[in-house]
């Protein structure tokens, strides 16, 4: 069985890599690809195939795909080319007669209000489209992308925001990873949406709250308006992220962070990584800075 798993130099494809070995799948039946393949160096050690794919290259999208039995396609992080970009992939992956296209999403792909909702939109009609066996992972948010959050009260003791009791089903990357890993080694995802979530949910005020906890030290979180909330990020130098925060802090207002779903839990067979537990790594770096 060949895996290709491209994107695998990001934090969620190494994962998924260190994952399908734990699983058992033979090193040289995984090709982890990417652009900085420097950061597969551990996988290499161990005898998978490390290629180097420029999605802007197609001729590196084939090679890596010759005898590929499934796909792994991790969502590219370059915002202003990537629905292209995730085309040029699932084209050639149709062309080279792939059993399983599995595609990192986003939550609630087709309804979302998220910024990044569009490109996932756009890449899960091209692979529907396609006609090709597909799995999709819509992923949540990820709790790792509150460590700026738990970073700062570090050093304030203050959360901001402006996402009220907007409530956040977050989960590990390690959980999204191991998911990812589960579909690719187990029977009976093909044609299947996953709507991925952690469980509890929690709101900022409980970050604070837990962040507290793992500080040793009193962390609040105030609640602003959007106005007032991109206010103070142009004050703290942050005017470039204040859009994209200020709307995300919207979007989680108006639920788009939430879901009931449990496709998460079922396909890891146990809870989700608590909030606490996620971000203790986070404030043991903290810690270490100070």
């Amino acid at each position: 069985m060949s895996i290709v798993v491209f994107g695998a130099t990001g934090n969620l494809g190494r994962l998924v890599v260190r994952d399908l070995l734990s699983r058992g799948v033979a090193a040289h039946d995984i090709r982890a690809s990417g652009r900085s393949v420097g950061r597969l160096t551990e996988f290499a050690d161990q005898g998978v195939e490390i290629l180097a794919v420029d999605y802007e290259d197609p001729a590196t999208i084939d090679s890596a795909l010759d005898g590929a039995e499934k796909v792994l396609l991790i969502s590219g992080s370059d915002l202003s080319k990537r629905a292209e970009q995730h085309r040029r992939v699932i084209d050639s992956v149709k062309r080279h007669g792939v059993g399983q296209l599995v595609y990192t999403s986003v939550l609630r792909a087709t309804e979302t209000t998220l910024a990044i909702g569009p490109d996932h939109v756009a890449t899960e009609k091209h692979i529907l489209e396609s006609g090709l066996p597909y799995t999709l992972l819509r992923n949540g948010w990820y709790t790792e992308n509150y460590a700026g959050s738990v970073l700062g009260a570090a050093q304030s003791g203050v959360i901001l925001g402006s996402a009220g009791q907007g409530k956040i089903s977050s989960a590990a990357r390690a959980d999204f990873a191991e998911a990812a890993a589960v579909v690719l080694t187990t029977p009976g995802h093909e044609g299947k949406t996953y709507e991925l979530g952690g469980h509890p949910d929690w709101t900022l005020p409980e970050l604070a709250e837990v962040t507290s906890e793992l500080l040793g030290r009193s962390v609040v979180y105030r609640d602003l308006t959007s106005e007032e909330h991109r206010k103070a990020l142009e004050e703290a130098g942050m005017a470039d992220a204040a859009d994209f925060a200020v709307g995300l802090d919207a979007d989680t207002k108006a639920g788009q962070l939430f879901t009931e779903s449990q496709d998460l839990q079922r396909l890891l067979g146990h809870p989700s990584t608590p909030l606490i537990d996620a971000l203790r790594p986070i404030a043991e770096q903290a810690a270490s800075q100070h």
